[in-house]
């Protein structure tokens, strides 16, 4: 082992193929590195190193993507093809290790070239030898697919090595890229020659099992000819006896229903000369029957059938106030549409149904709004979940050519509304997969582009088929995922959460009287308003409703087994302290801020999924070298948000007095408590700097001042996201003072008034604006001055 050949080459990684050493092999070249890696070893001495990706589908291998086990091979041979492509001829040599990667712009390794070891058991190895030899001529025999050339056999047969023997028969053999893989990473020969015999016959179960199973399908397929041929003889006696009379009533019915459905005129040609060819055909022949499924799609399709529009505005702005609480947004651009619907009503108007995309959390009503939308409109409504579909025959259907084929799940829904006007719902937009079976989100692009879906054309039907008058809504709980051609085509409307005033109003006039009402209770039991908001603070955490309505139900359930025990006369209101018992111990505990100053502590906001919370963010400075330790599981945004704002208070120290030197004498600590909780995103920069500004020069911050916002180098402060949760939670946290970014001012509208008349906004455009504000003159020094400079002492 310590005689090991150590080289530095290029590295060319391959796709869906293991290069074993002793066998000649071709490779197509086309990624730009990998071109590089191999211009590289032609100029140089024709060495590489191969080594096989671990996931083929990764398109820019990263050495981690790789094997750390390949094969060192000269290159032979090198033509470039004329679409750029690269085919190279290589001849392993032997096993390699790569032992680690050099900075370059193409992948080069040092790597090992691993020696053949000298047999242990010469005499066990000649007997596998001869044991895989006779192996793999049976495997060959036995195989469907594979065929060697005379030359290739010949070599296999003709060799003694048992270390080459090994590795041409693994490269000869249709086995996987682990197993192969395997094989290559095994030093010892006997120890490879026993891994090959191994797959070699387990290969050799399986062909026989093949067989068999072969003969037993052949035989059953023998029995359904023979079958086949008597039922067959069966109906030629029954056409004779009068029984294709039947068939032909069946055909003038399917004629009488194509004239009266009122297709268009293309489709009803195609339908008619569909049911010629049915005439033509034996009545129960497997092509009669596609034909008729064919026929019955047609007709079952609504082409004219419409639903009766309810178009007045107030109407529907009453049903879906009915329904939901709050959603002003959604309601409003629906209320448009149907303004539009409604003032052009009779006129030759070419307008196009909005194609909206809800876009939240889990819980807020996305679907059920939906719903809503249809019963305002007085239109069917229709739901596809999208979640996991991989296959575009989903969308599109299947084409015509086999027995149970069957359309898209477009067309299989309005099958099942039977009106071409349905409010559809397509959920789960954003879980959307793709696989070699095509990709569904591209076959959507038809469906919702408003200036294509009225010529739709599924793979079955293979006729145009207007969707313009169907009104499109999709759901999401992320647009990262939408492909951004798709999500072009929607107008997207985000419903982040609901605040705590609005979950206590839906759980009061929505949830509370519907669970009471399925527990029984009616008139019987009430909850406070006190004891709505801590099941919304401390038992549940969530952007939507849904687990509220899980814990209300709760409530309504123990009630009513409760008054079967021992009832009670009259109303048994439930408080807020009555909770323990119906709930347990709460869950979660609410964000209580801190009002007296400290120092080395800030006041900042975040976002959550759930809404606004406080971030509260710690500095300490200690004696040492000038270490910087981010702790609190932040993500890479806001760990940069720190560096920023560090840089900043060095660029600007004598203006906020912190001690000469401190970036080399102290070493800064930054902690965000609940260190569980992965946190990220840029909104905490300045909250960042104020912690240390306080932690460096001792001046104690105020703590009932919460902030956020984004700090760049130069010291401005930059807009964020999220400001409305972020208020909420301010106030329900009791801060009544908080600095936002100047840029900000004008999401204010979004936050409900009753929020807003109980905080003082301060709107800043650089750090100092929030630094003067924040911090509070420094405390008298310590009556001991220490041996080492401190923070804030002195400065």
């Amino acid at each position: 082992m310590k005689d090991f050949l150590r080289l530095e080459l290029p590295v060319l990684p391959l796709r869906n193929t293991v290069v074993l050493p002793h066998t000649t092999t071709g490779v197509d070249v086309g990624r730009l590195k990998s071109k590089r890696a191999v211009e590289e070893a032609l100029s140089a001495d024709r060495l590489l190193f191969l080594v096989t990706q671990k996931d083929p589908e990764v398109d820019d291998p990263a050495p981690e993507d790789l094997y750390a086990v390949g094969t060192l091979a000269v290159v032979k041979q090198a033509m470039r093809l004329p679409d750029g492509t690269l085919q190279v001829m290589v001849e392993a040599r032997s096993r390699a290790r790569l032992l680690s990667y050099v900075a370059a712009p193409y992948l080069r390794a040092v790597g090992e070239a691993i020696p053949e070891p000298p047999l242990k058991d010469p005499e066990l190895a000649r007997v596998l030898v001869n044991e895989v030899q006779e192996a793999f001529e049976r495997y060959l025999q036995n195989h469907k697919t594979l065929r060697l050339d005379r030359y290739q056999q010949e070599a296999v047969k003709s060799t003694r090595d048992p270390a080459i023997l090994a590795d041409l028969v693994a490269h000869h053999a249709t086995w996987t890229l682990e197993e192969k893989q395997t094989i290559l990473e095994t030093p010892e020969v006997e120890e490879r020659l026993k891994r090959v015999l191994a797959l070699l016959l387990r290969d050799l179960e399986r062909f026989e099992l093949d067989k068999k199973i072969a003969a037993r399908v052949k035989e059953q397929m023998d029995q359904n000819q023979r079958e086949y041929y008597l039922r067959e003889q069966m109906k030629a006696i029954q056409k004779e006896l009068g029984g294709g009379e039947d068939f032909l009533t069946e055909i003038e019915e399917l004629r009488e229903r194509i004239e009266k459905k009122g297709m268009p005129e293309p489709v009803k040609e195609k339908a008619l000369k569909e049911l010629k060819r049915l005439e033509r055909m034996q009545p129960g022949s497997p092509e009669a029957t596609v034909s008729r499924t064919y026929l019955d799609w047609l007709l079952e399709v609504p082409w004219t059938e419409a639903d009766p529009e309810v178009l007045d505005i107030s109407v529907t702005k009453r049903v879906l106030d009915e329904d939901h609480y709050g959603l002003k947004e959604v309601k409003e651009r629906i209320l448009e549409y149907l303004a539009v619907r409604q003032l052009t009503q009779g006129k030759e108007v070419k307008g196009h149904a909005p194609i909206l995309c809800f876009v939240g959390p889990p819980g807020v009503g996305k679907t059920s709004l939906g719903k809503s939308i249809a019963r305002s409109m007085n239109r069917k409504f229709h739901r596809i979940s999208l979640g996991g579909v991989r296959d575009e025959a989903e969308i599109r259907g299947h084409r015509r050519t086999y027995i149970g084929a069957l359309p898209g799940k477009i067309i299989q829904g309005m099958k099942q509304v039977g009106v071409v006007n349905p409010v559809f719902l397509l959920d789960e937009i954003d879980k959307l997969s793709s696989d070699w079976r095509g990709d569904p989100a591209a076959a959507l692009l038809e469906v919702l582009d408003p200036e294509q879906n009225h010529t739709f054309t599924d793979h079955y039907l293979d006729v145009p088929y207007d969707l313009s008058k169907v009104f499109f809504i999709t759901t999401a709980n992320t647009l990262s995922t939408i492909p951004r051609p798709l999500l072009d085509r929607m107008e997207v409307i985000e419903i982040p959460g609901y605040t705590l005033q609005e979950k206590r109003a839906i759980a009061r006039y929505f949830r509370w009287p519907f669970q009471v009402k399925e527990a029984g209770l009616e008139g019987k039991l009430e909850i406070t308003d006190r004891a709505l908001e801590r099941i919304v603070q401390e038992y549940t955490r969530e952007a939507g409703v849904r687990n509220l309505d899980r814990e209300l139900s709760k409530v309504a359930r123990k009630a009513a087994k409760d008054y079967l025990e021992k009832p009670w006369e009259g109303v048994k209101v439930v408080d807020a302290e009555d909770l323990e018992a119906y709930l347990g111990v709460p869950k979660y505990r609410p964000d209580r801020a801190e009002k007296e100053p400290q120092v080395g502590a800030a006041q900042g906001l975040a976002w959550t999924p759930y809404g606004g919370t406080l971030l509260t963010i710690e500095a300490v400075a200690v004696p040492g070298t000038g270490k910087v330790n981010l702790t609190g599981n932040l993500g890479e945004v806001m760990k940069e948000s720190a560096h920023a704002a560090l840089t900043y208070l060095r660029a600007h120290r004598e203006e906020w007095g912190l001690p000469e030197g401190f970036h080399k004498d102290f070493d800064l600590h930054i902690h965000v408590p609940e260190g569980a909780t992965p946190k990220d995103g840029p909104s905490a920069g300045i909250t960042i700097a104020t912690a240390l500004a306080s932690a460096l020069t001792g001046r104690p911050v105020r703590m009932d001042i919460a902030m956020t916002g984004e700090i760049t180098l130069r010291g401005r402060v930059l807009p964020i996201g999220g400001v409305k949760e972020k208020l909420l939670a301010a106030h329900q946290a009791g801060i009544h003072r908080v600095v936002l970014p100047k840029e900000n001012a004008a999401e204010l509208k979004e936050v409900p008034e009753e929020i807003l008349k109980d905080l003082e906004i301060h709107f800043v455009e650089e750090v100092g604006e929030v630094l003067k504000l924040l911090l509070l003159p420094s405390p008298p020094p310590p009556a001991v001055q220490p041996d080492r400079p401190q923070p804030g002492v002195g400065a």
